[in-house]
């Protein structure tokens, strides 16, 4: 437990899913992601901070042993959250927030006890991904995505504009060079 609860207080040690970096652009990588198993769970809701802190307590009681087997399971990074933006100013979004499944679990994932939880495999995909610092909440992670979509129209790629993705990959205890990363697939 203590390694755990220091890998998700001080982001060291932390595996990360394996992704090759196809190209870059000026302010954007160009990443092609193996297929993995996450672990995951969806909100639904207007403030995506809350669905992030809410997503983050369950899967952390998964990884502190709620599971089927009852066994303790690695912190990794990133968190992603995939949102899937309501149809209006005023609706709902669909917030799934997820943590990489450690490589020696991959294989064969302990089973979520909880009905909130579930196992995501997610194929091969591709991304463009925009890296800044700080602490990233809702607002700062909308801007950075727009400044995404100007950048890859204004170099004429093809990408799906929603869902999109936040990426965290720091304890809220790090205070200084942070990283953070959104997502669009192409």
């Amino acid at each position: 437990m203590l390694k755990t609860v220091g890998q998700a207080l001080f982001s060291t040690g932390l595996q990360y899913p394996k992704h090759n970096v196809e190209s870059k652009g000026d302010d954007y990588e160009v990443r092609r992601y193996e297929a993995t198993n996450w672990v995951s769970t969806t909100l639904m809701g207007m403030d995506g901070d809350a669905a992030m802190n809410a997503g983050f307590r369950r899967l952390f009681k998964y990884i502190q042993g709620e599971n089927e087997r009852g066994e303790k399971v690695e912190m990794t990074a990133p968190v992603t959250c995939r949102i899937e933006p309501g149809a209006g100013p005023a609706c709902e979004s669909t917030f799934t927030v997820s943590f990489f499944i450690p490589e020696q679990h991959q294989a064969d994932p302990p089973k979520p006890t909880s009905p909130d939880i579930h196992i995501e495999n997610r194929p091969e995909f591709t991304a463009f991904v925009r890296t800044y610092g700080g602490f990233s909440l809702e607002e700062m992670a909308r801007e950075e995505h727009l400044k995404l979509v100007e950048s890859l129209r204004r170099d004429g790629l093809e990408f799906r504009e929603a869902p999109y993705y936040r990426a965290g990959y720091d304890s809220p205890f790090k205070l200084i060079n942070r990283r953070n990363e959104v997502w669009l697939l192409q």
